[in-house]
C-alpha cells in the first residue's frame, strides 16, 4: 500500500492520512440525514435514500481513493437534490421517478465525456485566475454555511436577505467556542485539530443539553427497495424534460470541475501548468457515481467540498478518501450515533475550513482588470447567490465576454470556448 499510495513522497503520513480521512467525514457525515430529508419533499422515502446516500458516497469515494489516488470525498451534491425536490418535483410538476432517470442520463453523458477526455479538456482550459477564484469562492461559501449552521445568520424578514443571530443562543456559544477552540489547536500545531474541535463542540452541546445523545448506538439499514431501480429513463429523456436533463447535466459539469479545481488548489496538487496530474480518473469517479446513485435512488454526486477539512488536516492521497469511504460503510449500522453530531459542531470546521481556503487570494493578478472582474464575479456570486454553479457560470461568460469585447479573442481556448457557451445555455434553459 505505501508504494501504491506514497503518503510520505507526497508530504504526508499514515497518521494523518487516516485523521485526514475521519475528519473529512466528520465535517460531511450531515449528508447522511440531510439529503433524504430534501429529497424526502420530492416524495422519495428517507430510509430507503438515505442508504442510496450512503452507499454511493461509499462507492464513490473509495474509487476516489483507489482509482484517482486523490483524498476528495464523493457524495451526493447539496443543491442539485434541492432543485430536484423543489424546482423539478413540487414546481414542475415531474415525478420522482422521471428525475432520478434525467440523473441517469446526465450520469451517463459524463462517463462518455470522463472516457474521452473531454471533460479534463474543458477543466484545463480554466485560467489560472478563475481556477484561484474558485478556491476563494468555495471557502467563502462554506463559511456562509458553517454561519448558517451555528445560527450566526438567519434567513431575514420582508426584503432583508440575512440577520444576525441571536448570540446569546447556546448553540450560536457553542458554535464560537468550536471556532475558538479550532484555531487554538491549529495555532499549537495539534495534529487533527479540526476534528478534535468537532468532538469537542459536540461534547459541549451534550453537556448543555442543547444536542441530544442518540438513544441508540447501532441500528440495521432500513430496506433500499422503494428506490432501487425506480427510475424513468424514458420519461426524462422526452422533448418537454430536455430542459432539465440539460440544467442537471450543466451543473454537475460547473460544480465538478470548479470543486476539483478549488481543492487541488487548496492541496497544492496542480502542476506547474495549473493543472490536476491525472483528473480524467477523477472525473470519472464522479460519473459512475451519478450513475450509481440514480440506480440507488439518490440525485447527482461529484467531489465534496468539505474534503478541504481532510486536506486541511494533512491528507494528501487515496487513503484519506479510502478511511472516508470505511466511515461511510459503518455508517450504515451506526447512523444514530454518527447523525448525533450537532450542527453547533461542524459548523465550526466550516467556518474554518473557509478562512484557510481565502489564502489563493494573495496571487491575483490586481494590475489585470480583466482578469480580476471575472474572478471578483465568480467568488461575490458563489456565496451571495448560495449557488456555486450561479458564480462558476457566470465568471466562464465574462472572461470570454471581455476577452471579445477588448480584441484578445485570440487568447480564449477551444475549451473556455465551450465553457462559456454551456454556461450560457445553463441561463436560457434553467427552468427558475
Amino acid at each position: 500500500m505505501a508504494s501504491v499510495f506514497q503518503p510520505h513522497e507526497a508530504g504526508s503520513t499514515w497518521r494523518r492520512e487516516i485523521v485526514a480521512g475521519t475528519t473529512t467525514f466528520a465535517t460531511m457525515a450531515y449528508i447522511i440525514v440531510v439529503n433524504p430529508a430534501i429529497l424526502e419533499a420530492a416524495g422519495i422515502p428517507f430510509g430507503p435514500s438515505m442508504v442510496a446516500t450512503i452507499l454511493t458516497a461509499a462507492f464513490g469515494t473509495l474509487l476516489m481513493g483507489l482509482w484517482a489516488n486523490r483524498p476528495f470525498a464523493v457524495a451526493p451534491y447539496m443543491g442539485q437534490n434541492a432543485f430536484v425536490a423543489y424546482t423539478v418535483v413540487q414546481g414542475l410538476g415531474h415525478t420522482w421517478q422521471t428525475a432520478l432517470g434525467a440523473i441517469f442520463v446526465s450520469g451517463v453523458l459524463f462517463t462518455i465525456l470522463a472516457l474521452f477526455r473531454t471533460r479534463s479538456w474543458l477543466a484545463a482550459a480554466i485560467p489560472e485566475s478563475l481556477k484561484l477564484a474558485i478556491a476563494v469562492g468555495i471557502g467563502l461559501f462554506l463559511t456562509f454555511i458553517g454561519l448558517a449552521t451555528m445560527g450566526v445568520v438567519e434567513a431575514g424578514p420582508g426584503a432583508t436577505p440575512v440577520v444576525p443571530g441571536d448570540f446569546h443562543d447556546p448553540t450560536v456559544i457553542v458554535g464560537f467556542a468550536g471556532v475558538l477552540a479550532i484555531v487554538l489547536l491549529l495555532l499549537a500545531r495539534v495534529p487533527g485539530a479540526i476534528l478534535i474541535g468537532i468532538l469537542a463542540a459536540s461534547g459541549l452541546a451534550f453537556a448543555l443539553g442543547i444536542a441530544a445523545v442518540p438513544d441508540d448506538v447501532f441500528s440495521p439499514p432500513p430496506d433500499l427497495g422503494p428506490t432501487l431501480f425506480a427510475l424513468d429513463v424514458g420519461a426524462a429523456l422526452t422533448w418537454g424534460f430536455l430542459s432539465v436533463v440539460l440544467t442537471i447535466f450543466v451543473l454537475d459539469l460547473v460544480d465538478t470541475i470548479g470543486t476539483l479545481t478549488g481543492l487541488s488548489v487548496k492541496a497544492q496538487l496542480l502542476d506547474e501548468d495549473g493543472r490536476l496530474p491525472g483528473i480524467e480518473r477523477a472525473l470519472q469517479c464522479d460519473a459512475f457515481s451519478t450513475v450509481l446513485g440514480s440506480l440507488l435512488g439518490t440525485t447527482t454526486s461529484g467531489a465534496y467540498i468539505e474534503s478541504a477539512a481532510g486536506i486541511e488536516a494533512g491528507g494528501r492521497t487515496g487513503l484519506t478518501a479510502i478511511v472516508t469511504a470505511a466511515w461511510f460503510l459503518a455508517a450504515l449500522f451506526f447512523a444514530p450515533l454518527l447523525s448525533a453530531v450537532p450542527p453547533s459542531a461542524y459548523g465550526p470546521a466550516l467556518v474554518v475550513v473557509g478562512m484557510l481556503m481565502i489564502e489563493p487570494i494573495a496571487r491575483f493578478r490586481f494590475d489585470d482588470i480583466g482578469e480580476v472582474a471575472p474572478a471578483f464575479l465568480t467568488i461575490v456570486l458563489m456565496g451571495f447567490t448560495y449557488d456555486l454553479a450561479i458564480g462558476l457560470t457566470a465568471g466562464f461568460v465574462v472572461w470570454v465576454l471581455l476577452k471579445v469585447l477588448t480584441g484578445r479573442a485570440r487568447e480564449v481556448p477551444g475549451g473556455m470556448w465551450a465553457l462559456a457557451a454551456l454556461s450560457a445555455l445553463f441561463y436560457v434553459l434553467y427552468p427558475y
